[in-house]
């Protein structure tokens, strides 16, 4: 099954490829370094490294304080980090400020993985959530790399996906030497695609020792202070295609029950910026970038966070967060930060990617799920009109994320004991 597998990937690669190009008209860091998507490397790299995979911002993220732990346990480890996205591979030059290599993880083909291989001699492969790609697996058996599945986890429609193909995800799950999985529901999907239970466990979500320095929440406040003033502000994050304009619609209402309103908006992707931009002067909303550097005056109705990298201090400036890629049916984004940074959380129906922490932060009453534009008004006047409202959220929020903190300290001791083996 593997070879019809790789066959047709083989075939796919100039057609990914051109897909590439086509993204690169909006996005022109889709347009370089394909070399390392195909495992060329024109330098010599670290060898023996410990390899960790995040394919884009979000898993960056969750690795980021367990990437931390490990560079502090092991000072002389030389690390690995690779991702799929170039908004990944931004995030992760820099946080982590060459401190540890990165390139592009390579196509799923034979060829491409044993270049990797080849070319990196890790002595660990650790894969962040849902990353099943046979060959590599393969690959990763084939010379002795002990290779993990972390913060994992599987929707139901990806396990029955996966349930249809048992001859090419069985053998690729037999590589695996364990799953640490967010929750039992994840982990009984995985079992149910093939891994062995004796390769699973329950070791919770990385998302929630999310760290937030001081630092970042100050710059956040002096940001309110300095440039919205009086301003009550609020943040509309990791937007889409189609949910600026559900929540223009709404600032316009909103606007005259709130007048010194500000909405801050927050595209997911950064080829987007203009996009939104175009489209709040296109609404006759008056719009200041952050990359203008312009201050934001009283009649300013929106400001576009058009810069990557600043989300939680964006977070910290304002007085209400919204969530998006949850009014439309992306899935959703992580309702931990604003909750960790200390500002009222809202996000929509759509949270399928994170339904286990959308339950629990609804189970604590420490967050508000909007089903419609009507429901996202009546929760903003809420917060707008009741402090004691708006801090209860708050102090709940901090507790549940508090509350549900250790992943990195498990996840941690299971990979050192790898590690500590190998140092040997």
């Amino acid at each position: 099954m593997r070879a019809l597998y790789s066959f047709l990937f083989y075939l796919l690669v100039p057609f990914i490829l051109c897909r590439l190009l086509w993204r690169s008209i909006k996005a022109p860091a889709y347009r370089h370094r394909w070399h390392e998507r195909l495992a060329y490397y024109p330098k010599q790299h670290a060898q023996g490294v410990i390899w960790f995979h995040a394919v884009s911002v979000g898993e960056a993220e969750a690795l980021f304080p367990l990437i931390r732990k490990i560079q502090i346990l092991h000072p002389d480890a030389r690390l690995l980090i690779t991702t799929t996205t170039p908004t990944g591979s931004a995030r992760v030059k820099a946080v982590l400020q060459g401190a540890v290599e990165h390139v592009y993880l390579p196509y799923d083909t034979p060829g491409a993985v044993s270049r990797f291989m080849r070319c990196f001699k890790p002595s660990i492969a650790v894969i962040v959530e849902t990353e099943i790609w046979p060959n590599l697996f393969a690959c990763c058996g084939r010379n002795g790399v002990p290779l993990y599945i972390i913060n994992a986890r599987l929707s139901e429609k990806s396990a029955r996906g996966y349930q249809k193909i048992p001859s090419l995800v069985r053998p690729a799950l037999g590589q695996v030497k364990l799953i640490a999985a967010q929750t039992q529901d994840d982990a009984d999907r995985f079992i149910a695609i093939g891994a062995e239970k004796q390769q699973v466990v329950v070791a919770g979500n990385i998302k929630f020792d999310i760290d937030i320095a001081d630092e970042t929440v100050e710059q956040g406040l002096q940001l309110k202070r300095n440039l919205f003033k009086s301003r009550f502000v609020w943040i509309i994050a990791s937007t889409h295609k189609d949910e600026e304009a559900i929540f223009l619609d709404i600032y316009k209402q909103a606007k005259q029950q709130i007048p010194e309103l500000l909405l801050v908006l927050v595209p997911r992707h950064p080829e987007r910026f203009g996009e939104v931009e175009r489209l709040c002067k296109l609404q006759q909303l008056s719009v200041v970038t952050r990359t203008s550097g312009n201050d934001c005056q009283q009649d300013n109705d929106v400001y576009l966070a058009d810069t990557m990298g600043e989300l939680k201090m964006l977070y910290a400036s304002a007085d209400v967060a919204f969530v998006g890629g949850s009014m439309v049916p992306v899935g959703g984004h992580n309702v931990l930060e604003p909750a960790a940074v200390g500002v009222p959380v809202l996000f929509g129906p759509f949270m399928a990617n994170f339904k286990e922490i959308a339950g629990g932060i609804l189970r604590h009453e420490a967050a508000i799920q909007c089903q419609n534009k009507d429901d996202i008004a009546r929760a903003v006047y809420a917060i707008y009109g009741d402090a004691a409202y708006r801090a209860s959220l708050i102090e709940k929020a901090k507790v549940f994320v508090y509350q549900n903190r250790g992943a990195k300290a498990r996840l941690s001791e299971m990979l050192d004991q790898t590690i500590a083996q190998i140092a040997r």
